[in-house]
Parts: structure tokens; C-alpha cells; sequence
């Protein structure tokens, strides 16, 4: 419309400032074209109040409209960065004026979004039974090497022995070196254990040469004989991807990640073959290894297709054809079949594959002829393994094949012998299903291990191994046995045993011990004497006892939700829980003001000092330090790094990089007090960022990445407790319903842990401890709860997981701000409502309360602590007798003297400053530090006055730079 009024301007002018003097035949034209104006300015005036009715109509139409959000991406400005940051959704709208903020609406996700459970960097996509598709374990394997030897390859990479030392199983260890990477196959191959690494690289091990010989893994080249094969002398080594032990265990068959075939012959000589591959194909998987016949092996092509190499006959490879009409989604998948011999007659063989579709077919010769038989698979399931089961001999009518579908769950096959009907060999309902064990999906795309008949072993999942077995037969306290003529019965069912995982899979599993007892490594010993010399019994823990502590999220279905799942944290709770940050011990802390301006304190050329560090922003609070770095989060939630670069002290905006986010609290401690911290290339802090997830920011080796953890299906992740201290890759979190969780760095699981109904947590971090007395693995990890008392989830070996309630030390004083730090296993700090601080400690066995009060005047505690009777318990006092009788007296004095001195404890999460003190925020924002001067004895030892205090406002200050 505003075009055309334009050109209407531009005739009329052009009309009024012709000539008047012009030739007939330009008066004829000129007159025409007076005309085309007068009709074109008629049509754009009718065109003009037509379109001004749309527009008002459109007006008034739009008005009406609601705003209708087609995507979930949306981006700010960020001033202080310069750039653009994508927002976390849901986003609040705020408007803001002279400082008075209202929120004005809410970018939420759309429906259209996966549930944020599904949302992973591996293909958990939804089948079509509605089931959800499990990521592929690629490094998880199952290698039998002996009847009380399984060899077992974890999600994370480690390689460790489950081993029957004639009492019970029992973990050992057997980790690839560091350089070597994770695991993710064996191979027992002529006495000698094989391992691969991810990198493609074969280690074998052996015995070092000392006067204790331990095991030890050496690097194994592939030294490949160049005269058999020219593509050998393209390359001398070769990235190894899979391999396959043959039938009759005298060599080792493996394909190349350029897809090659390479046999191993022997290992003392590193003999090896290289067979090549087909022509115009690869070898992707070796699908079965001289079973059907001697050093004849079959493969699969990355395109799906079964090839046969037999390196007598012309050509060596064959290429197995599907008949027209049948060749439809016949692409297989590149895994080990299952071969079984004598299926419909004595001389039949049958090799059964699996389809990228996820049905079982079976390639069968009989009396030198081939064929397909296509078996299909069950209702809504698609089928991602084949484990070969080890077959009843006196059951001559039927046999098993058991799979594991694409949504972690296992079906079994059973199959008739000797019926003669090539497509009808099945019973009816051949497919019977074993589901999975309770809160736990079998790995998908990993075969299971057949143990003995009736017994076979499946790894989980969650990274925990379970066994499936006859009712009465296996079990975790059931040991390898010659169970000959079992006969399976209709009477008879399977049932599941979820047994545990080691530690680097962030399981509970211990390592065995060369100390003498039943969790001995070589040999298990029943009786064990004790100091005393007094024989007793070794306990054993009940099968599954543990397991059930241990739920997928939102699995309590009848639990309602707590009504604080939309609850907002206060104002000051980052500042109160992460004021202080330890930097150095006894040399250096962070202290962080209610201003937000980042202080210092450095020991340093024999004086105490603070230092302050400037940035453009004010801060809220210190979330992390790591390698000498120290990680705080500023008002607006922008995570930032405080490190030094060459001679100079920087700032590095982690929000700023790609896929950063805003968080508002990370991980309490950055380890145990007394405890040197590992550093592994793995290292990673996380934190909560602002809508509820759980972010990880690996830092290792300076190669930052943002990862996004997600949350519990229920409830969004209100604070961390543990990141790493109490159980290695696993961070324990609290969620806004006060419900413990955990999520597991290595499988990115959720788990859900048990809780009663009336136990609600308090939204704040909490404290790991793991006594140096214990097991390695025994400990607790200790929270408040919502009503103020010290709640304790313990663990140990024998009777697993267990809530203990300790409660509060006095019954008008309840428990404020986090809980800790510990010291030695055995000592937890925390913080009274009436301003004093509490010691929780264990004496002979003994949980006991001991009250340190707050510091008053420089005074300090009696040495010789004395006890009082409170209520129900004995309350030890850590101050002498005229502080108790008289301490709220000379707090009042000294509050009189300088009303801005406030002696009495605040809640900030205090700090370990060595292994033998801890410091403390006073509610005057000083500081106060008190020391360990025996071995349980405590005293208050200084005050530290801050720049942000003014009572006794005496300090030294300086500008970093």
C-alpha cells in the first residue's frame, strides 16, 4: 500500500510540471496518460480504505491472538560478555524498574520436546512398543577364562576378575595402564590373557620379573608375515576393532577398524595372518570362528552381509545371497552369531544372526545345501544380542537361545530338535519373557555368559553384572558346581541376582585383600580370629539385600509430590553455603563479602594479609577450586575462573564458552581433609545450574567442555552433596522434593535412593566420611534434615545402605547451614541455632554430641572437657566451666562495649583450613578458627577480623594484580 501511494505522488508531480506548449500527438498521450493517473489514483484511494479496514481488522484480530511458541531457542545479550548466550528453559520474563523487578511471563519448552530423561548423547529414542532404546555399552564384555574366573570389561573401561576362592566371589583388579586407555574385549588364548583397548591396541599379560612377580600388561604388536598378503605391506600395525577366540581355542581371529582379517596363531613367536577382506566389502564383525568348520570363518560386511572365508578353496571369500523376493531388511547386524549343531538332524548346522531390524534369522546347511529361515522376533521388541546357552544333554526335545532386546530385556527362544519342518521348528509361545532384574535394564547389544546349565551371567545397564538362573540353582553366594542331568521343568522358573559392581563403575563392590579371611584373593577362610583370639563366624551379606536400596527415579508411585518442587532458593543461600573457599592449606583462603567483592586470605613472608580481587561484576559466591584455580559465580550466575596466567592474575568466563550455563551452587569439598585429591584426565567439577540440572564441566588437562546432566524425571536437583568423595563417579545431589538421588558419571544414570516417608532433606550440601579404620569402601554421607537434625545414610559391605537419625544435640537447639567438614573419619562439625558449634563424634564405637560454644573475648576451653547431663544423652563440653556458666553474660557485655561484635557462630558453611583446624564466620562477619590440639581436643585458637566487619576492623589489605 505505501508503494503504491508513492508512485501516486510521483505521476501527480510529474502531471503538474509538464510543459503546456506539446504537439497533437503529444497532447493525445498526455491525455491518455491523465487518464491511467486519474483511474490509478481512484483504485489506490479504494485500495488505500480497504487496506486501512484490514488493518484495523488485523488490529483487532491480533489483539486477540495469544503468542504461540514454535521453538526452544532463545538467546540474550549478554553486556558483560558481549555475546550472544542461548537461554535455559523454562526462562523467566522479568521487568525491571528503578531496581523493581516483576516477572512478566515464562518461555517454557514446548510440548514437542523429548522428556529432558531422553534427551542423552546416545540414541535413547522410543521403540514402537513405547519402550525406551538403551544407549550401546560399547566397551562392556563377559570372557569366562576358567569354571571360577570371569574376566569382566566395565562401562568405564576397567578390566577387573570375578573369583571363586572356594567361599564366596570375590573383585580383583586388573587395570590396562593409564596410557593405554579403557578396555573393551579379552581373549584367554593359550594360557595367555589378551586384552584391547579402545585405541585399537592388543596388551598381554604377564609376570614381572622381581622377587614377588605381579601381573603387568606389555603392549602387543601385531607383527604381520608380509609374503601372504601385499595389503600387509601398506601398514606393519594395524588398529585392531573386535576378535573372536576360535572353537577349538588355538587361535585368536580379530578385524581391523579399515576392516581387515587378521589371525593370530601364536603368541610366543606374535605369529599372525593377514587375510584381507572380501572383494568390494569389509569385515565389520566376525560372525563365527571355525565352528562350523575347521579355519573356516564367517564374517559381516558394514553394509549387512554374511561372507565365508576359507583360504583353501578359489576364491577364499563367498559371498551368502538371499533368494529374490526375501532380501527385504535382511541387513545384518555386525555381531557374533550362534552356532548349533544337529538342530533338525545329525549332519544340519545352523548359524543364527540378527537383522538391523532387530529379527532373528538362521542361515542352515543340510547336506551341502544352504538356506534362510527367517524367525522373526516378538511383539514390539527388536533384538540387539544372541547369547548361546549351554545345552542339557539329557534334555533331548528342545533347546534355548536367549536375547536382549533394544529396551534392556530378555527373551528367551526355545526351539525343538530333530523335527524335520524347516519353518515350523519353533513351540508355541517360543518367545518367553525374563523382563529384566527389579530397577535395573540389561545391557543392550552385549551378549551374556552362560556360567553352567541353568546359570547365565548378563551385565546391567547401570554398570552392575546380574544372573539369571533356575530357582534354588545360582545366586551371588552360589559358586561354580558340576550340575549335571539338570532338567528343566515347567515348574521350574528363572529368577534374577543382581550382583555388584566395583567402585570405577560407581558400585559398592570391594576388591579382595591378601589379608586372611573370606575376602581373601587366592583362598577364602570360613572362620577368622579376631584380636581377641576368638573364632568367629564370617557373616554373608544376603543376595540382593543391597540392591533394592537402589530404585529408577520416580519409581514410588503412590510417594505424592512434595509440594516444594517449585521452590525458590533464598537470596543469601549461595553466599551462606559458599562464602568460604579453601585455596591452599593453612596459607590461603577465599572469603567472599554480602557486597560481592572476592577477598583473599594469604599467608605470605611471615605476615597474614587479604587480598582482593577486582572484576566488572559483583560475585555471590566460590563453587569450586581445582588445580589452583578457584571457580565463583558472579550475581547473574556466570560461572568465572580466577587463575594465573604466566606472571599475571586472569579471569576466564566459562559461561561465555559454547554451551555454557548459569549456575548457582557446586560441589561442597574438593576432597577429604587428610586425603592427597587423585588427578585423572577424566576430572570434571559439576554444578546446579539455575533451572534444576545438574551441569559437568570437565577441567582436566585445561580442555573445558560443558555437558548437561539433566535431572531426576521427578524433581529438579536443588543442591549437590557429595561430588565424588564418598564413592568415585558418582555425584550425590538433593532434589527440591528433599529426596536423595545420585547420577552415575560413567553409565549417565539416575538413580533413586530409598527413603522413608516422613524423612525430608534440607536443601543443603552435605559432608562424605569414610573412617581410615573401615573397609576402603565403608562411610556415610551426612545431611540435615528439613526439620534441623543430622541425618546419616551409612554404608558398609554387610548389611549395605541404612538411614540413622541422629538428631539435634540439644532439644531447643536446631541444626543450621550445611553440615561439616569432617576430620579423620570419625569428627563432623556443625552449626546450632543458638550460635554455637557442635561436634559429632565417635568414641569406641559411640556416637557423641560435644558442645565448642563460639569464641568469647579470646577466651578458650578447658583441657580437661567435662560432661553434662542433657535429657537423654551426655553432652560433652569442649569450653571450661566459667565460659559455660557465664558465656551469654559476656556476650551481652561485649555487645554493649561494641554493639557491632556479635561473638556467636553464623550459619555459613564453614571451612577445613588444614588437617588439624577449620575456620568459622561469626555473625559480626568476622572469622574464627579453632585448632585440634590432641587427639580429639579442640579449642578455639584466633579471630580473623574482615574487611567487611567493623568490629575490631584491624586488617592488612591489598589489590591483586
Amino acid at each position: 500500500m505505501v508503494q503504491n501511494q508513492l508512485k501516486l505522488h510521483i505521476l501527480i508531480y510529474l502531471i503538474n510540471h509538464l510543459p503546456l506548449s506539446l504537439t497533437p500527438a503529444v497532447t493525445m498521450s498526455m491525455f491518455h496518460l491523465i487518464f491511467f493517473t486519474r483511474v490509478l489514483v481512484l483504485s489506490s484511494y479504494l485500495v488505500f480504505l480497504g487496506s486501512a479496514t484490514w488493518c484495523l481488522q488485523d488490529f483487532v484480530e491480533q489483539s486477540n491472538r495469544q503468542f504461540q511458541q514454535k521453538t526452544d531457542r532463545f538467546w540474550e545479550y549478554s553486556e558483560q560478555t558481549n555475546t550472544w548466550v542461548e537461554l535455559e528453559l523454562p526462562y523467566d520474563l522479568v521487568s525491571c524498574v528503578n531496581d523493581n523487578c516483576t516477572k512478566e511471563g515464562l518461555i517454557d519448552r514446548t510440548t514437542q520436546t523429548k522428556p529432558d530423561h531422553l534427551q542423552t548423547e546416545h540414541d535413547t529414542t522410543k521403540q514402537g512398543g513405547g519402550d525406551v532404546v538403551l544407549p550401546l555399552r560399547k566397551r562392556v564384555s563377559l570372557t569366562k577364562m576358567s569354571e571360577t574366573s570371569i574376566w569382566v570389561t566395565g562401562v568405564s573401561g576397567s578390566v577387573y576378575e570375578r573369583f571363586w576362592n572356594g567361599v564366596q566371589w570375590v573383585i580383583a583388579p586388573h587395570e590396562l595402564p593409564p596410557s593405554a586407555g579403557p578396555a573393551i574385549s579379552l581373549f584367554m588364548f593359550n594360557q595367555t590373557i589378551l586384552a584391547l583397548s579402545e585405541a585399537g591396541i592388543l596388551y598381554q599379560m604377564q609376570l614381572s620379573e622381581s622377587s614377588q612377580p605381579q601381573p603387568l600388561w606389555v603392549e602387543f604388536t601385531p607383527a604381520l608375515d608380509q609374503s601372504t598378503n601385499k595389503e600387509a605391506e601398506q601398514s606393519s600395525v594395524s588398529q585392531i576393532k573386535s576378535g573372536v577366540v576360535s572353537y577349538d581355542g588355538e587361535r585368536v581371529y580379530f578385524c581391523t577398524k579399515n576392516g581387515l582379517l587378521l589371525e593370530l596363531i601364536e603368541v610366543e613367536t606374535s605369529r599372525w595372518v593377514n587375510h584381507g577382506q572380501p572383494p568390494g566389502a569389509n569385515v565389520a564383525a566376525i560372525a563365527d570362528a571355525a565352528s562350523i568348520r575347521p579355519q573356516v570363518v564367517y564374517t559381516i560386511s558394514s553394509t549387512g552381509d554374511l561372507y565365508e572365508y576359507d583360504r583353501t578353496s578359489k576364491p577364499s571369500w563367498k559371498k551368502h545371497i538371499w533368494s529374490k523376493g526375501t532380501a527385504d531388511n535382511a541387513s545384518l547386524i555386525p555381531s557374533m552369531g550362534c552356532t548349533i549343531h544337529g538342530l533338525i538332524g545329525e549332519h544340519s548346522i545352523s548359524l543364527f544372526l540378527l537383522t538391523k531390524g532387530g529379527n532373528l534369522i538362521e542361515r542352515r546347511i543340510q547336506q551341502r545345501k544352504w538356506k534362510w529361515i527367517v524367525h522373526g522376533s516378538p511383539k514390539d521388541q527388536r533384538l540387539t544380542s544372541i547369547t548361546p546357552v549351554l545345552q542339557d544333554e539329557s534334555n533331548e526335545k528342545s533347546l534355548s537361545l536367549f536375547f536382549t532386546t533394544s529396551a534392556g530385556t530378555i527373551f528367551e527362544y526355545r526351539l525343538l530338535k530333530h523335527s524335520g519342518i524347516s519353518q515350523k521348528n519353533q513351540i508355541p509361545e517360543g518367545w518367553l519373557s525374563h523382563m529384566h532384574p527389579p530397577h535395573a535394564k540389561v545391557a543392550r547389544g552385549v551378549p551374556g555368559l552362560p556360567l553352567q546349565v541353568g546359570r547365565i551371567l548378563f551385565p546391567l545397564d547401570d554398570g552392575r553384572l546380574a544372573e539369571l538362573h533356575l530357582s534354588g540353582l545360582g545366586g551371588e553366594n552360589s559358586g561354580p558346581a558340576n550340575q549335571l542331568n539338570v532338567r528343566r521343568k515347567v515348574s521350574i522358573k528363572y529368577v534374577w541376582s543382581t550382583l555388584g559392581a566395583p567402585e570405577s563403575e560407581g558400585w559398592n563392590a570391594e576388591y579382595c585383600t591378601e589379608d586372611r579371611g573370606p575376602t581373601n584373593c587366592i583362598t577364602g577362610i570360613k572362620d577368622e580370629p579376631n584380636d581377641s583370639g576368638i573364632t568367629r563366624m564370617a557373616r554373608r551379606r544376603k543376595a540382593n539385600q543391597v540392591q533394592n536400596d537402589y530404585l529408577f527415579p520416580s519409581s514410588l508411585g503412590g510417594r505424592p509430590e512434595n509440594t516444594r518442587e517449585e521452590y525458590n532458593l533464598p537470596d543469601n543461600w549461595i553466599n551462606t553455603n559458599f562464602r568460604l573457599r579453601l585455596m591452599h592449606g593453612g596459607r590461603s583462603f577465599f572469603f567472599i563479602t554480602d557486597g560481592g567483592f572476592t577477598f583473599e586470605y594469604l599467608y605470605a613472608e611471615n605476615v597474614w594479609l587479604w587480598l582482593r580481587h577486582d572484576y566488572s561484576t559483583p560475585m555471590k559466591g566460590a563453587l569450586g577450586n581445582y588445580n589452583g584455580s578457584l571457580y565463583v559465580v558472579d550475581i547473574y550466575g556466570s560461572l568465572l575462573i580466577r587463575e594465573r596466567i604466566s606472571n599475571e592474575l586472569g579471569w576466564i568466563n566459562c559461561t561465555a564458552m559454547r554451551k555454557g550455563r548459569q549456575v548457582i551452587g557446586g560441589p561442597p569439598w574438593e576432597g577429604m581433609t587428610g586425603k592427597a585429591m587423585k588427578v585423572t584426565a577424566e576430572d570434571a567439577l559439576f554444578f546446579v545450574s539455575k533451572n534444576g540440572r545438574l551441569l559437568q564441566f570437565t577441567v582436566a588437562q585445561r580442555k573445558f567442555k560443558w555437558k548437561d546432566c539433566r535431572h531426576p524425571p521427578s524433581t529438579k536437583v536443588a543442591c549437590i552433596v557429595d561430588q565424588e568423595q564418598f564413592r568415585d563417579n558418582i555425584v550425590f545431589v538433593v532434589g527440591r522434593n528433599g529426596q536423595l538421588y545420585q547420577y552415575n558419571k560413567v553409565t549417565e544414570l539416575w538413580h533413586e535412593h530409598y527413603q522413608s516417608q516422613h524423612l525430608i532433606l534440607s536443601i543443603l550440601p552435605g559432608t562424605a566420611m569414610r573412617p581410615s579404620s573401615m573397609p576402603p569402601l565403608t562411610g556415610s554421607l551426612f545431611m540435615l534434615s528439613e526439620g534441623g537434625g543430622l541425618v546419616e545414610y551409612h554404608w558398609n559391605t554387610w548389611d549395605g545402605w541404612n538411614w540413622v537419625e541422629h538428631g539435634t544435640p540439644d532439644k531447643g537447639v536446631a541444626l543450621v547451614g550445611s553440615p561439616g567438614p569432617c576430620f579423620e573419619g570419625n569428627q563432623l562439625f556443625l552449626i546450632g541455632s543458638d550460635g554455637k558449634v557442635y561436634l559429632r563424634y565417635m568414641d569406641q564405637m559411640t556416637w557423641r554430641w560435644k558442645n565448642c560454644g563460639f569464641p568469647n573475648n579470646g577466651k578458650k576451653k578447658d583441657k580437661n572437657p567435662r560432661q553434662v547431663e542433657n535429657g537423654d544423652t551426655k553432652e560433652e563440653i569442649c569450653i571450661d566451666e566459667d565460659f559455660a556458666a557465664s558465656s551469654e553474660k559476656e556476650a551481652e557485655d561485649l555487645h554493649n562495649l561494641n554493639r557491632d561484635c556479635n561473638p556467636k557462630v553464623a550459619a555459613t558453611r564453614p571451612i577445613p583450613f588444614s588437617e588439624d583446624s577449620v575456620v568459622f564466620e561469626l555473625r559480626d562477619g568476622r572469622l574464627a578458627e579453632m585448632r585440634r590440639v590432641e587427639d580429639k581436643s579442640w579449642e578455639w585458637e584466633r579471630t580473623i577480623s574482615t574487611p567487611t566487619s567493623s568490629c575490631f576492623a584491624n586488617y592488612w589489605a591489598a589489590q591483586a594484580s
